[in-house]
């Protein structure tokens, strides 16, 4: 038996109201002194008795007409299908968890898988349920079961939120699509989050769930909050050794609905703290604070910045990597050498690379006939300028160098001769001589297009302006690469990969005599780029944020790769090309055939603003205008049972059994108390 309206029944109470007045004015019969009662009337015992079972009756009928008319206000319901009605409507259910990193503050995760569990505890048997651990992407999807201890279970197991950035309209969508194969048609969504603004991001325009589905919001978020974040960090990525003092900047902001103006940055460089400073937000809404930092020793230095004084530190520091390299040893071949500095072949060169202070550069100047296979072992990039008179014995000198590593820049010149540079060098010359052009006095060639994506050009302005009055017509090799052209179409410059160097091909001379481009500000950066990338690869990326998928092999051809993460986890490959994807901030430490890397990882800035935004607001982008307004599972019970207890009408037999029992209770009543 159900009841429509159960608040009647605490009337039930009322029954009580006769005993009481039974029990009260129930008196002890009097004591009456007779003189004699020979004259009084005996009565039978009989009659004392029936005259008890009568007012047991009168009290019993009282309080049975009291409980009927409770019941009838009640409405009750009696069939065999009431046991039935909670499963009348089964329902299929998508819950989805808010994993991102503004999750973690205070106890909002927590809040939040206990909200999921109470959905869970409120389906019943039966129904299905489906459930998405979601931040950026979808961490964890278990699809729709009517299996709800395993899907209870697994909410348990959950430890704590991630690391990762909000965003809602892909996981609706992923939501969206379980239900497509959801069983019946009360089909409902609960996104459990702390509702920032910022994840509202990236909405389509449009977009809807699909008619029917119904969505509810439940905000777990704190109230206020209070925290510090550094939103961005300069430092050097490269340096060479003895670089002067370098700067590493901070910017520092307070993002917590209770403003912060005051806290404190550290600096710590390889475990060991270098400075601390204060950070003072009283008039303004960030602060940036540089450190003056020396790396004064080569390898990689790791550095940490460490920004405390608020109540959430899962957004408190900042991972970077330093990698300081020693410098480049260039060995200069002169071809013609001269004491006159206008006509020396190497002058202008040698001024681009070793007239700086603090060059990245150590530079070595021989003549033709001092080249050796030894010299060449003892620096990192030969450079041969109009270099002509070699002997087969050095030319096969440098074929072994670069064969076995080495690196080398060929600009020839005048005192080259095309039959005998074409048969020293045919092996790693990245194209061959051909007859050299001259142009008249008024007429010259320019630079007409290039390679912008190539590292050498990459950094460099597009604007090229020298003349080139005289050069070398190329024949570029197959294997080799075409990186700069003439405005007639031919081949500028040319490099090729021979065994594990590299060679590049200048058409013209670096000096004066065939062109200006050692007089065109271009010239410093295309030579100090074209010798950096000869020596060295091309600078990867070593700082990630949560989120990014990268390899941490740097030459895409290791053949041992282990790595762990910052909590000394190791990390597990599912892919020959060492892929992974940065799920938490700190320091990435990967070992690449014997050689030690480190990658940073850093949490989303973004993420740390708690600005929030109304459960309404995403309600009305996402539901559907054919959605009917979602009715929780009581009420929809509650039309059930009215719908089924209409024709019944137990309520009306109930009144006039009362009013059959009243007329009873009236005859009883007068023939008891008579």
């Amino acid at each position: 038996m159900v009841f429509l309206t159960p608040i009647f029944l605490t009337g039930l109470l009322a029954a009580l109201i006769p005993i009481a007045i039974h029990l009260i004015r129930r008196e002890k019969p009097p004591k009456l002194m007779f003189g004699t009662i020979r004259f009084l009337k005996k009565t039978s015992k009989k009659l004392i008795l029936f005259q008890h079972i009568q007012q047991w009756l009168l009290l019993l009928l009282r309080s049975v007409v009291i409980i009927l008319l409770v019941l009838a206000f009640a409405r009750p319901l009696v069939d065999q299908s009431v046991a039935r009605l909670l499963d009348a409507d089964p329902r299929s259910v998508v819950i989805m968890l808010d994993d991102s990193m503004s999750m973690r503050y205070g106890t909002s995760f927590e809040d939040g898988k206990a909200k999921a569990l109470q959905i869970i505890d409120d389906l019943a048997a039966g129904d299905e349920v489906a459930l998405i651990k979601f931040s950026t992407v979808a961490g964890v999807v278990r699809e729709l079961d009517t299996d709800l201890d395993s899907v209870r279970s697994l909410i348990n197991s959950l430890d704590q939120a991630g690391y990762g950035a909000t965003r809602y309209m892909p996981n609706l969508r992923l939501a969206d699509q379980l239900l497509e194969t959801s069983r019946f048609d009360n089909r409902s969504v609960y996104l459990i989050s702390d509702f920032q603004e910022i994840a509202l991001q990236g909405a389509e325009e449009g977009w809807k769930l699909a008619p029917g589905v119904a969505f509810i919001g439940i905000d777990v978020g704190a109230e206020s909050s209070s925290n510090l974040v550094l939103t961005d960090v300069r430092s050097p990525q490269q340096l060479l050794e003895d670089a002067a003092e370098q700067q590493i900047l901070a910017r520092v902001r307070s993002t917590g609905t209770l403003y912060l103006d005051r806290g404190e940055l550290s600096l710590r460089i390889d475990g060991q703290v270098i400075e601390r400073t204060l950070v003072d937000l009283t008039d303004r809404s960030e602060e940036v604070i540089s450190f003056d930092v020396i790396f004064d020793t080569q390898g990689t230095h790791v550095g940490e910045l460490r920004v405390t004084g608020d109540n959430f530190s899962a957004d408190n520091s900042y991972f970077f990597t330093v990698d300081v390299l020693p410098k480049i040893r260039v060995l200069l071949v002169n071809g013609e050498a001269s004491d006159d500095w206008f006509d020396d072949e190497g002058y202008w060169f040698g001024l681009a690379v070793s007239s700086a202070a603090e060059s990245p550069f150590e530079l070595e100047r021989i003549e033709p006939a001092a080249l050796s296979a030894a010299s060449l072992r003892q620096n990192d990039v030969a450079v041969l300028l109009n270099v002509g008179n070699l002997s087969s014995g050095q030319a096969d000198a440098i074929t072994d160098y670069v064969q076995a590593g080495g690196s080398l820049l060929l600009a020839p010149g005048d005192r080259v001769d095309v039959e005998v540079f074409n048969r020293q060098f045919a092996n790693i010359a990245p194209a061959l001589l051909q007859e050299p052009g001259l142009l008249s006095r008024d007429d010259y060639l320019v630079i007409a297009d290039f390679d912008r994506r190539h590292p050498i050009l990459r950094p460099l302005a597009s604007d090229w302006s020298a003349r080139f009055q005289r050069h070398w017509s190329l024949l570029p090799d197959d294997a080799a690469d075409v990186l700069m052209q003439f405005d007639n179409a031919e081949a500028a410059l040319v490099e090729r990969a021979v065994g594990d160097g590299k060679v590049i091909l200048f058409a013209s001379t670096l000096d004066l005599e065939w062109n200006n481009l050692a007089l065109q500000g271009l010239f410093l950066p295309f030579v100090h780029e074209t010798l950096r990338h000869l020596v060295q690869s091309e600078t990867k990326q070593r700082a990630y944020q949560v989120g990014d998928s990268f390899s941490v092999d740097p030459t895409g051809g290791a053949d041992s790769v282990t790595a762990i993460d910052a909590d000394g986890t190791a990390l597990v490959f599912n892919n020959d090309s060492f892929v992974i994807t940065a799920a938490k901030p700190g320091l990435i430490t990967a070992t690449v055939d014997d050689l030690e890397l480190s990658y940073a990882v850093n949490i989303l800035p973004q993420e740390s603003n708690f600005t929030r935004t109304a459960v309404a607001s995403l309600y009305d982008a996402i539901i559907n205008p054919d959605t009917n307004p979602n009715q929780s599972r009581e009420v929809r019970t509650a039309q059930l049972i009215e719908e089924l207890e209409r024709p019944q009408r137990l309520w009306w037999w109930i009144l006039s059994l009362v009013m059959l029992l009243l007329l009873v209770e009236a005859v009883i009543a007068n023939r008891t108390y008579r």
